[in-house]
C-alpha cells in the first residue's frame, strides 16, 4: 500500500522506532498519467467520501482561442512538449503545462488531466 506517513528512516540512514501503523488518512496512489488515445476516465473515491476523475486515456481537448473568445474541442496528435519530464513526450503522456498538437495548432495544457477528469487547453500564438 502507498502512504503518505512519515519516513521511517532519519537523514543519515538510521530508523526510528516505530510510532504506530498505517492509517487509512496516510493512503496515497500511483501517479496517473494521462495518455493520448481513445477516451478512458476512471472514478477514484478519495478522503471525505467524494469522487475523482482521472483522465487515463483522452483523444479530444477542450482549447481555448483568445482570438474568438470561445472554447472549441479539438483533436489531440501528439505531446510536443512537456516541463515536467522531457521523458514524457516521447510516452505521450500529458500533464499541467504540456505542450500539445491539436487540429487547431499547438495548445498549453491549463488544468491536471489526472485529477480532474478533462484536458482544457489554450491556442498559442
Amino acid at each position: 500500500m502507498i502512504t503518505q506517513a512519515k519516513s521511517r528512516r532519519s537523514p543519515s540512514g538510521g530508523r526510528y522506532k516505530k510510532l504506530r501503523d498505517k492509517r487509512l488518512s496516510e493512503i496515497g496512489s500511483e501517479p496517473t498519467f494521462s495518455r493520448v488515445g481513445e477516451g478512458q476516465i476512471k472514478r477514484t473515491r478519495i478522503r471525505g467520501g467524494g469522487v475523482k476523475l482521472r483522465v487515463m486515456a483522452a483523444g479530444t481537448a477542450n482549447v481555448y482561442d483568445a482570438r474568438s473568445g470561445k472554447y472549441v474541442k479539438a483533436n489531440i496528435k501528439a505531446v510536443v512538449g512537456n516541463p515536467a519530464s522531457k521523458h514524457f513526450i516521447r510516452r505521450n503522456i500529458i500533464t499541467k503545462g504540456s505542450v500539445i498538437d491539436t487540429d487547431l495548432g499547438k495548445a498549453r495544457v491549463t488544468n491536471r488531466p489526472g485529477q480532474e477528469g478533462a484536458i482544457n487547453a489554450v491556442l498559442l500564438q
